[in-house]
């Protein structure tokens, strides 16, 4: 166990200082659009879906998150139809055209390898509809030795605005036991650098004397007022 925590740590601080240009440039847009009344759109699926639940109706972190919850992309319905369904070059066309996505909006893609077909679908479609877009990924699946499952040959990388890169192997563990790789690492470091660059758009909007709309804990009394005003406010665009 230490040594996973040793080794998790190790590449989480090696992730986060790579990311740092990406990370403060994705910040700035999200923090321009949710000032102009834009939501934070969040997709993945199988494991990477699990990513997207997270930054959602979560104590500390932004309200005005939208989770895209696709039930045959997510575990719970299915966990060998969830990944046969990201590999189908037409499942996306069973969803997309009916999603909310606006040109204020942002869209953050999750997708480890990048290379399946729903992932780089969603991209383009957020991208033609005007929105911006970010993809949380490892860039250690290359083209040369991970070539793109998708039609157009695109990967997910070239098909978004900004790469939040987790630097995670490909196979995802970080742990070699005998010939044994284990100690899966996508979803600690992506989950990091999600609610990092969370707190990043708080750094923007304060710094121009917004109001960012964060959520606080349930849990403790007093807070209640509060997120019930941001529930309200965007509750047109987001099913909480």
């Amino acid at each position: 166990m230490n040594s996973y925590i040793s080794e998790i740590i190790a590449r989480l601080t090696e992730a986060g200082a790579e990311a740092k240009e990406p990370l403060e440039r994705a910040a700035q847009q999200l923090a321009d659009r949710i000032a102009q009344g834009g939501i934070i759109h969040l997709f993945g699926s199988g494991h990477s879906q699990l990513l997207a639940q997270e930054g959602f109706f979560r104590a500390g972190s932004l309200a005005c998150v939208q989770p895209i919850s696709i039930g045959p992309l997510m575990l719970h319905e299915g966990a060998l139809l969830s990944s046969k369904n990201e590999k189908d070059p037409d499942f996306s066309k069973t969803f997309l055209t009916s999603l909310d996505i606006r040109p204020d909006d942002a869209v953050i893609i999750i997708s480890n390898s990048g290379r399946n077909p729903v992932p780089v679908d969603m991209a383009e479609f957020a991208n033609s509809q005007g929105a911006y877009t970010v993809s949380i990924q490892s860039l250690l699946y290359t083209e040369k030795e991970h070539p793109s499952r998708h039609t157009s040959g695109k990967r997910l990388e070239t098909c978004v605005s900004a790469v939040l890169d987790t630097k995670v192997p490909p196979g995802d563990g970080i742990m070699h036991i005998d010939a044994i790789q284990c100690g899966p690492a996508s979803s600690v470091i992506g989950n990091a650098l999600l609610h990092a660059l969370f707190c990043e758009v708080v750094v923007r909007m304060s710094a121009n004397g917004m109001e960012p709309p964060v959520f606080k804990s349930g849990n403790l009394e007093g807070n209640e007022p509060h997120n019930d005003a941001l529930i309200a406010h965007y509750s047109d665009r987001i099913q909480f």
